[in-house]
């Protein structure tokens, strides 16, 4: 594995182990939204450990009986670890939603015993995806002199509109009611209050969170999904490896989902600090306030 390529799988291991360890140590951190986040962390780690390091030792070996094997095994994996990581954005920006623009009623539908559900059903959903995708495959493989790191197959394309299409469009269209609503209460708060830059901080915050999250999500995965809908339809004119770079871009948010979705916040930067110091190895601080 080339050192680029062992580096960014280093660092996905390493921020999603960081966000998994402060949920699971620091109490303060056991809430549903943030086990909503463990479930991301988790998936997005799985990616760091297995499907990049085994994506690149298999496209650079032959492919025999054994290698061909492997190969449909990493694909479907990686077709699950990457549909579930979809899922898990997708519930958290429901859980967003709850939180912005419904909150009178968010601890009465976003309790553990939801969020369990909503686990289950991103994990249940990306494997019987990745699963369907796999078997619906099986008789369209060619033999090929390496594993490919990705194999365009016209039975994937009901796969992209479910696993990418469909979340995509629900993310973008929660997230613009949350920053629709939240700006309209800005707007509510500005005709009460004196101070006009406090509240215009309060816009500019919130519009720069949002924008991020949406963009994070729509410019590393978008290009790769984009390019295998269309690689059929245009008689090989993308190339292969064009294609292939963009999934290396859509590994990598991998790598962005624990930077947009837990270094944002201050308790998060807190319990990093601990864990990086070594401070919890030297004392129980479990019920620190992270503040």
């Amino acid at each position: 594995m080339s050192p680029s390529l062992g580096s960014l799988s280093f660092l996905i291991m390493c921020g999603n182990l960081l966000v998994i360890t402060s949920i699971m140590y620091f109490k303060k951190l056991h809430t549903p939204t943030n086990y909503l986040i463990l479930s991301l962390a988790v998936t997005d780690l799985l990616v760091g450990v297995f499907i990049l390091p085994f994506s690149t030792v298999l496209s650079v070996r032959s492919c025999g009986s054994i290698e061909a094997l492997l190969c449909k095994v990493r694909n479907t994996f990686d077709v699950f670890l990457c549909t579930s990581s979809i899922f898990n954005l997708c519930f958290i920006s429901l859980d967003r939603y709850y939180t912005v623009c419904r909150p009178l009623v968010y601890k009465a539908r976003i309790t553990v015993r939801a969020v369990v559900v909503m686990i289950l059903l991103a994990w249940t959903a990306a494997a019987l995806l990745s699963v369907t995708i796999t078997l619906r495959g099986l008789d369209q493989g060619k033999s090929t002199v390496k594993c490919q790191i990705v194999q365009v197959q016209t039975s994937a394309l009901p796969g992209v509109i479910f696993g990418f299409y469909i979340p995509a469009l629900a993310i973008v269209t929660i997230y613009f009611k949350i920053f629709t609503v939240a700006h309209r209460q800005a707007r509510s708060i500005q005709g009460q209050a004196k101070s006009r830059t406090a509240v215009g901080r309060m816009e500019m915050k919130a519009t720069k969170t949002l924008a991020i999250v949406v963009g994070v999500f729509l410019l590393t995965l978008s290009p790769f999904f984009l390019s295998l809908s269309f690689y059929p339809l245009s008689r090989q004119a993308i190339l292969l490896t064009f294609i292939e770079a963009f999934k290396w871009l859509g590994w990598s948010n991998s790598l962005l989902n624990p930077l947009v979705y837990a270094f944002f916040y201050k308790w998060f930067r807190s319990a990093f600090k601990m864990i990086i110091s070594v401070k919890i190895f030297q004392q129980d601080l479990s019920n620190s306030k992270l503040s």
